[in-house]
């Protein structure tokens, strides 16, 4: 008990420090208490899965205008909706130039909106699940809750050793790349095939010295022997994310790292 109040105490000494220091940076202030947020899971987010994954903030504090002065980028699509708006960012896949993969290879990421403008769900359509199940996704998430903080990378290292493991199937390499398609590149890496796709942010806007943001390259790792996806690491409108599948299951021996940017 005396442990956890004391790491909240330095969070909140930290948050102040912020504060102080960003002067006028308030979205990274209002970042990290959603941070804050994670170590009560339950008590401030829900999920809900099926055809999408969808991380329901139960106690919003992001506001719309936050996700533009971090990411640079804007999204594909605003539209009204009966809480508020919705933006919805459409990733494509694309080759070399940039040219568009044909037959249409294409995943969403919605953000929605009350009408106060702040965030009150987070969703990802099927196929961003077939590189990230629903599992595995939302163990990642409630591991941010015991996650490091790395303020020169401004990054964070989710504890995912604080959490129960899952039993879970992890999919395989013919089921992911009959939903995907060819890689952009194959690399060989020891015992694991890393499969390197590239999508392109369909947005209306960039803003200056942020145009490398709106291509996304998307790293997906194989076993070898067991044709399991086991790793996922990407960037996307900004957001990079990695994540060790083998690190929340039952028995996984495997090292690995989930980091939020």
């Amino acid at each position: 008990m005396k442990t956890g109040i004391i790491k909240r105490s330095l969070r909140i000494i930290f948050l102040l420090a912020l504060t102080a220091s960003l002067s006028g940076c308030m979205y990274w202030v209002r970042a990290y208490q959603v941070y804050l947020q994670m170590d009560e899971f339950d008590r401030h987010f829900s999920v809900v899965a099926n055809d999408e994954f969808t991380l329901r903030f139960k106690d919003p504090i992001l506001y719309s205008k936050d996700f533009v002065s971090l990411s640079k980028l804007y999204a594909s699509q605003d539209d009204p909706t009966p809480e508020g708006r919705r933006w919805r960012y459409w990733f494509r896949k694309v080759d070399g130039n940039n040219n568009l993969i044909k037959p249409e290879v294409k995943f969403y990421s919605d953000l929605n909106f009350n009408k106060e403008n702040r965030l009150i769900a987070w969703s990802f359509s099927s196929l961003f699940l077939a590189i990230a199940p629903p599992k595995f996704l939302e163990v990642s998430l409630r591991s941010i809750g015991g996650a490091e903080i790395d303020k020169e990378k401004q990054q964070l290292k989710a504890n995912s050793a604080l959490l129960e493991k899952i039993s879970d199937d992890l999919p395989k390499k013919p089921a992911v790349l009959a939903q995907l398609g060819e890689p952009f590149e194959i690399k060989d890496e020891g015992e694991q095939e890393v499969y390197i796709y590239r999508f392109l942010l369909e947005t209306h806007h960039i803003e200056e010295g942020y145009e490398d943001r709106a291509l996304n390259e998307v790293k997906i790792s194989f076993d070898k022997r067991t044709q399991e996806l086991v790793r996922m690491a990407g960037r996307f409108a900004g957001l990079k994310v990695s994540i060790n599948y083998r690190k929340f299951l039952d028995e996984a021996p495997a090292v690995a790292q989930n980091k939020a940017e």
